[in-house]
């Protein structure tokens, strides 16, 4: 039988079709010796054998759809998503999960991705369009997050962009990443290459107070740092002014608090803390 959990130790990147884009990129790097928090992945396999309870009729009503006509989409996605919700995840999988996450600390709080398998490809990317559950605690929570994430490979944007680039819906599956939270004071987004003018030797970093969900979800504007890295000099301090942060709960889940006015405009990193993350990309 394909295993149904795989842990960051024994991912690399051959196991692409098993754990998604996400989960073999935490593969690469856990076996290249970074600081990535452990986790595993929840496999395609473990996707396939929620997916074989559905009524795949609904392959029928996705194909029929029109990418020009989002009404009807999002009646079709609505649907599709109601049906998948309403099945229970396997005993099996279920308990696989369960027997993974105690291996690793059940009292800890956890970040619950999605990895699809036609993510981070040199042709196209479907990054961001299935869910994340962040500062998950409790099997229940737990195992509510995982279903959540395999019928997240049916939202609307997801539906969408596969239509408008040619991929079959029956051909794209999930893979899922549990992975222990980083509790942070400031997260952030590091490209080794500055991603508007495409300079190689620019590092350019945006960065945050709280989670990162702030930032990708586009709920606050980010301080932006970029690092020369032929002298590893700061080229460029933009201070934003930072409004919200996304903050863990001791119960479990998020919340979005409103920063001081000192905070708001309070540079994220400092000097020491830009350039050690320059020279780490």
């Amino acid at each position: 039988m394909t295993a149904l959990i795989l842990p960051f130790t024994a991912i690399n990147h051959a196991n692409l079709p098993q754990v998604g884009g996400k989960g073999a990129n935490l593969g690469e790097l856990t076996q290249a010796g970074f600081h990535v928090p452990a986790g595993f992945c929840i496999t395609t396999a473990a996707f396939a054998c929620f997916m074989a309870q559905a009524d795949h009729a609904f392959y029928t009503e996705l194909d029929r759809v029109d990418a020009t006509s989002l009404n009807s989409l999002r009646e079709v996605g609505r649907s599709v998503r109601q049906h998948l919700l309403a099945l229970p995840l396997p005993g099996v999988v279920q308990t696989a999960v369960l027997a993974a996450w105690r291996n690793l600390d059940e009292t800890d709080a956890y970040a619950v991705r999605s990895s699809a398998t036609a993510e981070d490809l040199p042709h196209a990317s479907f990054a961001g369009q299935q869910d994340t559950y962040l500062n998950i605690r409790g099997a229940s929570a737990l195992l509510h997050s995982v279903k959540a994430c395999f019928v997240s490979l049916f939202t609307d944007r997801a539906i969408l962009y596969r239509l408008q680039n040619g991929f079959d819906h029956r051909q794209v599956a999930l893979s899922v990443v549990v992975q222990r939270m980083v509790q942070p004071t400031v997260s952030g987004i590091l490209f080794t290459a500055d991603p508007i003018s495409g300079h190689r030797h620019v590092a350019s970093i945006d960065a945050s107070f709280g989670l990162g969900e702030a930032l990708v979800s586009g709920l606050v504007s980010a301080d932006l740092y970029q690092v020369d890295k032929r002298t590893y000099q700061i080229s460029k301090r933009q201070i934003a002014s930072k409004q919200i942060a996304i903050r863990s709960l001791p119960e479990g889940g998020t919340e979005q608090i409103k920063l001081t006015a000192p905070e708001q405009n309070q540079a994220a990193l400092s000097d020491a803390q830009i350039i050690a993350l320059a020279k780490l990309g």
